[in-house]
């Protein structure tokens, strides 16, 4: 724009010494009128060009660009590079695109991409089959028109921090179970991620199922042979001390055997989830004392076992349930505390949630452990929780109790010195 200005000033400076010349040799009037008349047809020539200019752009198109005169030709010049390199940026992000709809469309999984208003803007054909989605006439269209369930609706407006929910659907003849995901995409758009996991489902399904059988059907055995046993053991007084300690190593397996059914039967009913816990007003209170109770006689006086609770903080629960839970986690820390140690139980209200938490001073776990603790049969140590006594289970069966009181479970540990588990219940489930 500089060099324009100085060609504009050159322009005018040397139409002014032409008139000024003329001036010399004739009259000045004669030369404020050729003045003018140059004047205005300079200014003629930019409006000119400049009508041309916004004419163009009406229609922009490289080949019909005007040509222009003087400084008017360096403009359209650089007009027309312009358009080029912005018809090259057009072209590679087209491609782009395109590149991008043919890989999303490759995936077998469903992409839907959304605004903010969650409204279609694209899909890919998975999640055609997976949402009934029909992308030429149901684009722009909010997509909770087509999936009108309410658990997903809710995922649509709460889903930040929240884990993948299970949706079940019909796609023509065929019912699916699909894992619904959002991401967050840009700045005010996501993606909805849609798997089928009828498959996985089912596999799931068949493997608890066969769990559960077959710890029903091995409960019956044991207990008939673990009634013979303690009842040979008691026979004949006279028998020899080693075939005692026999007697004795075969009870405890046996009972080591039925508590490990146990075990897997429960998890397998808190798996298949099929009815709501029976919940009642809990005096937690209470049932802690029961806990703390059957603990010390776990521990058998190796431990100092103290508790902290709140008494007038009750919660609504199932009481089987929490029992189950609190004992667990109780009786972890037993099992992982050295002869002496201490075990502190704690119930308490904290940022407006219920809270129980056990403390120990225990071995504690190493950090790479943690996340993986409530994975069924996980062992840190595993020699250790043979020796305990430990099904692996336990954290798995805490877990799911929660889960189904919409409470969690938070672990914080230190290699050597202790863990603190702690089971948080939501405001909501605390009786006012």
């Amino acid at each position: 724009m500089q060099d324009i200005r100085w060609k504009a000033f050159w322009l005018l400076f040397s139409w002014l010494i032409v008139c000024l010349i003329v001036a010399a040799f004739s009259d000045w009037e004669t030369a404020w009128l050729l003045f003018a008349i140059g004047t205005i047809a300079y200014l003629w020539r930019h409006l000119h060009w400049m009508h041309q200019l916004n004419r163009w752009l009406d229609k922009p198109d490289l080949n019909t660009i005007p040509m222009g005169s003087g400084a008017w030709e360096d403009i359209f010049a650089k007009v027309y590079h312009e358009q080029r390199r912005h018809a090259r940026t057009k072209v590679q992000l087209s491609n782009a695109l395109e590149r991008f709809r043919h890989a999303a469309g490759a995936l077998p999984d469903g992409v839907v991409l959304l605004d903010d208003d969650n409204k279609i803007e694209w899909c890919n054909r998975p999640a055609e089959l997976h949402l009934g989605i029909a992308l030429k006439q149901d684009i722009h269209q909010p997509i909770v028109y087509l999936v009108r369930s309410q658990e997903f609706v809710q995922y649509l407006q709460h889903h930040v921090d929240i884990d993948p929910i299970k949706l079940h659907t019909i796609s023509g003849s065929q019912e699916m179970m699909l894992e619904i995901r959002l991401v967050s995409f840009g700045s005010n758009q996501k993606l909805l991620l849609s798997r089928d996991i009828s498959q996985i489902e089912k596999l799931d399904a068949m493997r608890r199922d066969f769990i559960a059988n077959v710890s029903h059907e091995l409960r019956t055995p044991l207990t008939v042979v673990g009634g013979f046993l303690e009842t040979l053991s008691e026979m004949d007084k006279t028998i020899s001390k080693q075939t005692r300690q026999y007697f004795d190593m075969m009870m405890e397996q046996t009972k080591r055997m039925q508590l490990l059914i146990e075990d897997l039967l429960t998890l397998s009913q808190l798996e298949a989830g099929k009815s709501a816990p029976d919940e009642e007003d809990i005096d937690v209170d209470n049932l802690l004392n029961v806990v703390v109770s059957e603990a010390k006689g776990l521990s058998k006086g190796k431990h100092q076992i103290h508790l902290d609770a709140q008494a007038d903080l009750n919660i609504k629960a199932s009481r089987k349930e929490l029992h189950s839970a609190f004992s667990n986690l109780v009786s972890n820390a037993i099992r992982y505390t050295p002869e002496g140690g201490d075990i502190f139980v704690s119930w308490q209200a904290h940022n407006q949630e219920a809270v129980f938490s056990v403390r120990d001073t225990g071995i504690g776990i190493e950090p790479e452990h943690i996340n993986r603790l409530t994975e069924r049969f996980y062992r840190v140590d595993r020699s250790r929780s043979r020796e305990t006594g430990g099904t692996g289970l336990g954290l798995s069966i805490v877990k799911h109790i929660l889960s189904r009181h919409q409470a969690r479970l938070e672990i914080h540990s230190e290699f050597g010195k202790g863990s603190t588990f702690s089971a948080v219940f939501p405001k909501a489930r605390i009786i006012s």
